[in-house]
């Protein structure tokens, strides 16, 4: 009986909106449908929400990419330094697949590299450097070095 009274009451004090069913009024004006309260049909919010999905997977893919080809470019440095591998970009590299590899412009800089390389190493850079050094002042250390041998040679050795 008093829920039956209290259902009645209540019923009543709602309708004259005097408190108690502003809560409710408030979510029924919003729709429970999420297409509707972004003012598309059905069809066309499952679309939307394909389309996002899609191009989230799209951007975490190439954001993986550049990870990858960045961790590839840390590998390179390390080895060419001897430095200790890292086991996170090894695998950040696995993650993204064996196609992974360093960006052009990188490879370019790389291969150029190389090149300066080997070329201070080879018996023609090694003269292009003899060429660039003052033989005036490699001759005059040399000299000096040879007299100061001498003379300490004289000095120890009493037949010279």
């Amino acid at each position: 009986m008093a829920f039956l009274m209290k259902s009645m009451l209540s019923n009543q004090v709602k309708n004259l909106g005097l408190g108690g069913g502003g809560e409710e009024s408030k979510e029924e004006s919003t729709p429970s449908d999420p297409a509707a309260a972004a003012g598309m049909t059905r069809e066309e919010y499952e679309e939307y929400q394909k389309q996002m999905v899609e191009e989230k997977m799209e951007r975490d893919a190439a954001f993986a990419q550049k990870k990858a080809e960045r961790a590839c470019l840390r590998v390179h440095l390390r080895e060419k330094y001897r430095l200790p591998k890292s086991e996170l970009d090894e695998n950040q590299i696995q993650m993204a697949g064996d196609d992974v590899g360093l960006p052009e412009d990188l490879q370019k800089m790389v291969a150029e590299d190389q090149v300066e390389e080997e070329e201070k190493d080879s018996i023609l850079g090694q003269l292009q450097n003899i060429q660039n050094m003052d033989m005036d002042a490699i001759k005059e250390k040399a000299q000096a070095t040879f007299t100061e041998m001498k003379q300490a040679a004289e000095q120890k050795c009493s037949v010279m």
